[in-house]
């Protein structure tokens, strides 16, 4: 019998590899759920963005620069751009347009509704971005993201570089344009998350495996940061690194790390983890209830039916 990963191999209902940690988890997916491989052929895909109006999804597979769209009715999946600037990241504005960061040309760029691509920032006070690797649109239409460097470290994600500047998350108005540091003491940002109110932003710091939370004031400005959940990685689950983040509904923060995606509830414990059979880098929720859980790992696209749905649209 081959992997159960293969389009021929059987699936079992419920999933047996499912690990529950806590009573409460039994809630948040459906009891009769598998994790289910519903794409592959890729190289490390990352930054799903789900369009709703079009059931479809847009990602990127970073390695071959492409960013790629998969059709939840058909399964067919088309390149949309390549080259794609090493695309990581994607997110929707508020009018629906596509937001990406691009490790290689190291730009957050936003593609408009007849398809140019418009660039909203590749510098910061004269200096190149190190490449912009998350991003997430706030309600009022401001656009947050992480600035790490992952395309320069190397020649797979990217080119490789010198690093200019510090590793940071950068604010950016929608009304100016203009870029201000939001976060400059972590050391290597990467997911980031709003809880579902908004007065919360999750920051994640991968080489710590450290999941920061900080106040959102009214102004845009956040307060001071305090460790949501730390040290993933560097227990008996498995060796890995915090990437991806999404709130539910229900503001239980889904978290890709160490085996698969890490369900951790509002207080900071762990209820469970969906697996995977490669690194999953990032996660959001489609489907016609936006219920099912899709997550982009190495060379796979996988779903699994959960209780819950998106914490906020555009998918914080």
């Amino acid at each position: 019998m081959g992997s159960r990963w293969e389009s021929s191999a059987p699936i079992r209902y419920p999933d047996p590899n499912i690990i529950v940690l806590d009573p409460r988890f039994r809630h948040l997916v459906v009891p009769m759920a598998a994790i289910e491989r519903v794409a592959t052929g890729f190289r490390f895909t990352e930054g799903p963005a789900y369009y709703g109006d079009g059931r479809y999804l847009l990602f990127s597979d970073i390695p071959n620069d492409a960013l790629l769209r998969w059709d939840e009715i058909t399964g067919a999946v088309a390149t949309l751009r390549n080259p794609a600037g090493f695309p990581d990241g994607n997110t929707r504005d508020r009018q629906g347009r596509l937001v990406t960061c691009e490790l290689g040309s190291r730009t957050l760029t936003r593609t408009e509704h007849d398809g140019t691509v418009t660039v909203l920032a590749s510098q910061f006070q004269n200096t190149r971005l190190t490449g912009p690797n998350d991003v997430v649109v706030k309600s009022d239409g401001s656009i947050w993201f992480s600035d790490n460097g992952a395309g320069i470290r190397g020649h797979y994600l990217g080119e490789r570089a010198p690093k200019e500047m510090p590793y940071r998350v950068y604010r950016l108005d929608p009304s100016s344009g203009a870029l201000t540091i939001a976060i400059d003491d972590m050391e290597r940002p990467n997911g980031l998350c709003f809880s579902p109110d908004e007065t919360l932003l999750y920051i994640n710091d991968s080489p710590p495996g450290d999941i920061k939370v900080f106040p959102v004031d009214a102004d845009g400005s956040l307060g001071e940061g305090r460790l949501f959940f730390g040290g993933i990685g560097k227990g008996d689950i498995g060796e890995g690194t915090p990437d991806g983040m999404k709130c539910d509904e229900l503001g239980n923060l889904w978290c890709t790390g160490p085996k698969g995606v890490w369900v951790i509830d509002p207080e900071g414990e762990l209820l469970g983890i969906v697996p995977t059979p490669e690194v999953v880098g990032n996660i959001v929720w489609g489907g016609e209830d936006l219920k099912t859980l899709l997550m982009t790992t190495s060379s796979l696209l996988l779903s699994v039916r959960t209780k819950v749905a998106a914490g906020a649209l555009p998918y914080h």
